[in-house]
């Protein structure tokens, strides 16, 4: 796993090597980033953006946004293992300033503080495939406002998956990369 654009692009990331780890393949990654980039209907100026990376694992995405001029990326993860890799990839990066790491069940990122009060220019969503309470966790940033007006929620997973993602947000598009699949979401106002 490596960093694929921007300033830390090359750089090796210590992984994960359990089976409750489901890293983001490169390829997957840099396809959500090309699309946030370059897509007119789900482009993101990562430069100066605020991230939640809800489920984080080792941190991949995060670092990637991070690595292509995100101002701060806050991480939520509770899995033990993933903690310290992530730890470790903060330390190995020297990006202690630019993120912020909560040990905290993703399903309950909404009682963060810090968190509620910002304004998110991306929202990613990777729960592990089996999650099939998705609406709950999109409900909850409808509710909190945490999204700009030109902010968008990628959430990836399995390209069978078929999700409730509710009323409050609508499909701007979805792609499919092997057994996964990408879907940009746009809040409705």
């Amino acid at each position: 796993m490596r960093i694929i654009g921007g300033t830390f692009k090359g750089i090796k990331l210590f992984e994960a090597f359990d089976k409750n780890t489901r890293p983001l393949k490169d390829l997957v990654k840099e396809s959500i980033l090309n699309i946030l980039e370059y897509s007119k209907d789900s482009k993101i100026d990562l430069n100066n953006s605020l991230v939640l990376d809800l489920f984080a694992g080792t941190g991949s995405f995060g670092f990637e946004c991070i690595s292509r001029g995100a101002a701060k990326v806050y991480f939520i993860e509770n899995y033990t293992q993933s903690l310290e890799i992530l730890n470790k990839n903060i330390k190995k990066l020297k990006c202690e300033k630019k993120t912020k790491v909560f040990n905290e069940n993703a399903f309950n990122f909404f009682n963060i503080e810090e968190i509620k009060k910002e304004k998110l220019d991306l929202i990613f969503l990777d729960p592990p495939y089996k999650e099939e309470n998705i609406k709950v966790i999109l409900e909850n940033i409808a509710k909190l406002k945490l999204l700009k007006e030109s902010g968008l929620v990628v959430l990836h997973r399995h390209k069978k998956t078929k999700d409730d993602i509710g009323e409050r947000f609508l499909i701007k598009r979805s792609v499919k990369y092997g057994i996964s699949k990408i879907v940009f979401l746009k809040l409705v106002k």
